[in-house]
């Protein structure tokens, strides 16, 4: 199983999250929200060999966290992994958006001062700017749309941008997140749980919930949940090949 966002810091008990990722051979990107929460949480995985950790600032944080952008871009070289990043555009964040897009601006340019990353991106409400941004930075790496809520039009243009998007439980309870990943392209996606942020049967999803989002996307795409999983595995191995460790 892929759980490719996943902010395995914020359980109650990430110990516990851990052992039972090794349990259920389950590959996860842990993402975080601060560059301070990088280290905590690669200190926490330590070195556990199906668990990456993503540099991050998420765009909620920015309006009190943008001074750490600095200690972001000196991470960059300890990770070829970038997320959670991005831009909330949502109401109780739009005082704040100036204000992200200038730091997505920066965390963009500083991904292709470093030759690239492999990037999870937040994009709430605010589709087309993220999408303008990665357009301006085609060197900053390869964007993952994570939780795409856009429109169908929206989505086609990330598509052509070369945009993968990572799909959870949460996502495909909906009509609209069924109808959008219907129209992705099956080569471009990864499974997500978003725990314990996302939560399900009223309890935080955990990595190895995105079983149930490998179960939707097989009645989606007319697939068996194995050939779901080869097809996922297969898509995993293509990013993981994307940046390695010396970039």
């Amino acid at each position: 199983m892929i759980d490719f966002h996943c902010h395995l810091d914020l359980y109650e008990d990430p110990q516990w999250v851990l052992s039972e990722i090794r349990k259920r051979d389950c590959d996860v990107l842990a993402v975080t929200t601060t560059p301070l929460a990088w280290e905590g949480t690669a200190a926490l995985a330590g070195g556990e060999p199906r668990v990456e950790v993503a540099v991050g600032l998420h765009p909620e944080l920015v309006a009190t966290r943008h001074r750490e952008v600095d200690r972001f871009k000196a991470l960059l070289s300890e990770t070829r992994y970038v997320g959670e990043i991005g831009l909330d555009g949502s109401k109780p964040h739009q005082a704040s958006l100036d204000l992200q897009r200038y730091v997505f601006e920066l965390v963009l340019s500083a991904c292709e001062s470093a030759g690239g990353r492999v990037m999870t991106i937040h994009s709430r409400e605010a589709t087309s700017l993220v999408l303008d941004h990665l357009e301006a930075h085609p060197g900053a790496g390869l964007p993952v749309l994570h939780w795409f809520s856009g429109t169908a039009g929206e989505l086609q243009r990330a598509i052509d941008l070369g945009c993968w998007f990572s799909v959870g439980p949460a996502m495909l309870r909906g009509e609209k997140g069924r109808r959008l990943v219907h129209l992705m392209p099956i080569d471009r996606v990864l499974t997500e749980s978003d725990g314990p942020l996302a939560r399900g049967r009223g309890k935080p999803l955990m990595p190895w919930n995105v079983h149930d989002a490998e179960v939707v996307l097989g009645k989606i795409l007319n697939l068996s949940v194995s050939a779901v999983q080869r097809r996922l595995s297969l898509n995993l191995r293509h990013v993981s090949d994307v940046y390695s460790r010396d970039t």
